[in-house]
This record gives structure tokens, C-alpha cells and sequence, in this order.
């Protein structure tokens, strides 16, 4: 080989280390960095004539596991659906109270028939009344507040939805506008891998909303299909638009019309349907609390109040009441009718003829609702009647609650029961999907910079260096000797 080729050759090498000293530089720094894939550097040998001449840096090329990505994005979406399931029966649970728990519905309830029991044993007690009365406007106050904290659940849910689509959106265009670049870059032959890392983060937080699949396209760019078979982008990003409903009300449901959903490049997106291009994900599960799982357990609850109103409104058990009477519970001051049960239980009042707020007397505890004049001040049976009622194994006056006889305290038990049963689900289906994420993140960390190989990497680099540093050196030493002659 000449002197020239040499000292080409040996230039190309420091060059070549040079590049591989800054890459080794750059993975170190970059080893936390969410979205950073390691960087390797592609070289190949130069030959002329069939004699050596050097070496070529061919590029840069982004270590990454596509398969291993995949999977852990797939797992980003499940994790994210079940959070979201079981962060809201966990707060449903705390709006309904465990029992025993001061505030809690089956407190309340147990408070209501305690002071009946007490009312009774001393029924002349004027002060035993008034807490009676008390007490059961405590539980109609408690159901009525628990009715509202579901709709308010139902409310948090749709604005969160709103804010997903807004997050979704706002990353198609970004990885849109990326495409674009990444594009540009290939098509001049130069470094894109930083657009790639940043792609690869907001292809993450789609994911996470809308599980996708990636598909690639020419010059570097990528598609996003969706679960469901929706393109969310290919080219140009899907319009994806959400209208929020600031108010809920327990009547209003998405099969009614009075709730909306997503569109997508115009066209509705039912998500409640089990095949649908937006499933999976947070999104999905989002509108699952919304138009679901909020909409059964507001059922239950109106069950409940339904069955309190129909009791103690039986001419059976308040004599005192004549037909289409309400009792000492209401529909907001009317009795209990069937067809407007949705809603019932954020309406429940005590019936206003024991209210002294609103010009009620509280004897009526004692000698029937609908009495109009105080009776023997020593008879207990009326407050006896009450407490018996609440013991009396009846079927449910709502068809949601099914046809087996219960008594109040079940039917409570029942739907408390049903909530911490969905409850233990969701949990366990949170933990399941978690242990699966941390499965493919490991898989996933294991491909991400290794600095001790990174650092052993730097050494046969700088062993390199020194090489081609000593061949030109040898070279310009022979020149020199030539010079001389």
C-alpha cells in the first residue's frame, strides 16, 4: 500500500472512531432518557482495486426491538384501561362507606332504625322524635348525596374523555409533522434518529389512549392502525373530535342521545360496542365508566331508595295513609311511581308533613304520616310498624333488584356487596395487567443503553484512535526520512 492509502486509510479510522467516541458520548448521557434507543454505528470496509483502503461510515442505526416494543405498548394500553376501571369503584366505594363507617349508607341506615327502636321505648318523648325524624333525613341526605357523587363520577369521566381526545389528537399531528421531517432526512441522506426517538414517545402516549400498530412506509415514515382496524394515520392524521357535556343528570345516557361521543374524520365511534375502532386503552374505558358502570350502580342505588319509599308508603304498615299518599319517605314530595325511577335516589326527601323546616310536626313518626291531629302520646305501635317494615322480607319494589324477597338491610348489603365484588375484579385485573407491563418493560430495559458495555465500547475505541494515530504518525515520519534524502 502507498503512503497515500495509508494515510487515507488511518483517516478514515480516526474519523470512524471519532463518530463512535461521540454515539458512545451520547448513549451514556441519554441512558434515563425516556424514548432514547441505544445508537450503533454502521461501518463497512473500503476497498480499491481490491486493495483496502479504509473504512466507511455507512450510518447510525437505532437499537430497537420492534416485536418487545409492541408488546409493551399493547400492555401500556391494558394498564391504562384498568386503571381507570379500578380507580373509580375505588371511589365509588368510598361514596358509598364501608359499614360501620360514620357517613357511610348502611350507617346511616342502621342509625335510621336505632332511633326508631329508641323513639318507641319512650314514644311520650317529644326530643326522642325529633331525632327520629333526624335520622331519617340522614338517610334520605346520605342516598341523595351518594346519587350525586355518581353523577358527578359520571361528569369527571366525560371531561376526561374530552381530554384523551385532545392528547390524542394533538400526537397524530405530531407524529404527522415528524414524518414529515424524518422524510426530509432520509431523502438527503442524513442523521434522523433524535425524530425517531421523539415519534417513538408520542406513539407511546397514543398508545396508551388507543392501542395501535405500527406499520412502516417509505422514506422512514410509519402508519398507525388502531386495534380496532380504525387508521388513525397514514399520511395525514383521522380528525378525531369530542363534545363535552358539562351536566349530568342520572336520566341522561348515551343510547338516549343526550350524551356524545367520538367522531372520527366525521363519523360517530360507538364505544360501547364490543368491536369498535377505538377499543381498548384509556379512551374506552373511560366511556365505560361513563355509560356503565356509573349508569348500574345509580341503578342499584334507586333501587334501594325505590324500596324504602314503597315500604313505608303501604297502607299496611301507616294505616294512616290513604291510596296515592306518599309516606314518611318521597319522590321529592310525591309518592314512589315506577316509571320515574331513574334518578330516584338523589330525590329522596323525608315526606315534608315531619319536617318542622318546612311547617311539619314530628308526632307523625309516632301516630302515622298522614294523621291530623296528635294520638295517645304513650302508643308505640306506629313506631314499632316502622321498625318491623325494615326487617320484613319483601320482594324489591324495582325490577332492577331482581324478584327474591329481602329484607332493607340485604337489599343495602346486596348492592354494597355487587361494589366491592366489581371492586376486587378490577383490582385484580389492575394487578394482572401491571405484572404483565413489567414483564415486557424489563424485556424492553434490557435493549436500553448499557453503560458497562458502553464504557468497554469507549476502551476499544480509544485502542483505535491510538492505531490510526500511530500509522500517520509512521507515515509522516517516512515522509519526512524521504524529505531528507
Amino acid at each position: 500500500m502507498s503512503l497515500t492509502g495509508s494515510l487515507s486509510s488511518a483517516l478514515s479510522g480516526l474519523t470512524a472512531a471519532s463518530k463512535g467516541a461521540q454515539l458512545v458520548s451520547s448513549n451514556v448521557a441519554n441512558a434515563n432518557t425516556e424514548g432514547y434507543a441505544p445508537r450503533r454505528l454502521q461501518i463497512s470496509s473500503v476497498s480499491v482495486a481490491g486493495i483496502g483502503a479504509g473504512v466507511r461510515i455507512d450510518g447510525v442505526q437505532r437499537a430497537v426491538d420492534q416485536a418487545v416494543l409492541a408488546d409493551r405498548r399493547s400492555a401500556d394500553a391494558d394498564v391504562a384501561h384498568a386503571s381507570v376501571v379500578a380507580n373509580f369503584f375505588t371511589r365509588i366505594e368510598t361514596i358509598a362507606g364501608l359499614p360501620g363507617d360514620p357517613g357511610s349508607l348502611s350507617a346511616a341506615l342502621v342509625g335510621f332504625e336505632t332511633a326508631l327502636i329508641d323513639a318507641a321505648s319512650r314514644p311520650d318523648q317529644a326530643v326522642r322524635l325529633d331525632t327520629a325524624v333526624a335520622a331519617a333525613a340522614t338517610l334520605a341526605e346520605t342516598v341523595s348525596a351518594a346519587s350525586g357523587s355518581i353523577q358527578s363520577e359520571r361528569v369527571k369521566a366525560d371531561k376526561e374523555i374530552a381530554q384523551e381526545v385532545q392528547v390524542l389528537a394533538n400526537a397524530l399531528n405530531t407524529v404527522a409533522d415528524l414524518n414529515i421531517q424524518i422524510s426530509k432526512r432520509f431523502a438527503a441522506g442524513r442523521d434522523a434518529v433524535s425524530l425517531l426517538d421523539q415519534r417513538q414517545v408520542q406513539i407511546d402516549q397514543i398508545a396508551r389512549i388507543v392501542p395501535v400498530s405500527v406499520l412502516s412506509r417509505d422514506q422512514g415514515q410509519v402508519a398507525l392502525v388502531s386495534s380496532g382496524g380504525g387508521v388513525l394515520l397514514d399520511g395525514p392524521p383521522a380528525s378525531i373530535e369530542f363534545s363535552q357535556t358539562r351536566v349530568i343528570t342520572p336520566d341522561m345516557t348515551f343510547e338516549g342521545g343526550a350524551l356524545g361521543t367520538v367522531t372520527m374524520n366525521g363519523q360517530p365511534v360507538d364505544l360501547s360496542r364490543d368491536v369498535n375502532m377505538l377499543r381498548g386503552g384509556s379512551l374506552e374505558a373511560l366511556f365505560l365508566v361513563r355509560d356503565s358502570l356509573a349508569v348500574e350502580s345509580q341503578e342499584g342505588l334507586d333501587a334501594f331508595a325505590a324500596d324504602m319509599l314503597a315500604r313505608f308508603e303501604d297502607p299496611l304498615v301507616d294505616a294512616s295513609l290513604s291510596a296515592g299518599m306518599a309516606g314518611l319517605f318521597t319522590d321529592s314530595g310525591v309518592p314512589y311511581d315506577a316509571l320515574r325511577e331513574v334518578g330516584l335516589a338523589q330525590r329522596i326527601r323525608v315526606n315534608a308533613m315531619l319536617d318542622p323546616a318546612q311547617g311539619g310536626e314530628t308526632w307523625r313518626i309516632r301516630d302515622g304520616v298522614g294523621q291530623v291531629a296528635p294520638g295517645p302520646r304513650g302508643d308505640a305501635s306506629q313506631l314499632m310498624a316502622f321498625v318491623d317494615v325494615l326487617s320484613d322480607e319483601r320482594s324489591p319494589a324495582s325490577a332492577s333488584a331482581g324478584p327474591e324477597a329481602r329484607n332493607t338491610f340485604t337489599l343495602l348489603s346486596d348492592f354494597l356487596s355487587d361494589i366491592g365484588r366489581l371492586h376486587l375484579q378490577a383490582e385484580t385485573a389492575l394487578t394482572t395487567s401491571n405484572a404483565t407491563w413489567r414483564a415486557w418493560r424489563s424485556v424492553e430495559l434490557e435493549g436500553r443503553v448499557d453503560t458497562d458495555a458502553e464504557m468497554q465500547k469507549l476502551l476499544l475505541i480509544e485502542q483505535a484512535y491510538a492505531a490510526n494515530a500511530k500509522v500517520i504518525k509512521a507515515v509522516e515520519d517516512m515522509l519526512d526520512a524521504l524529505i531528507r534524502i
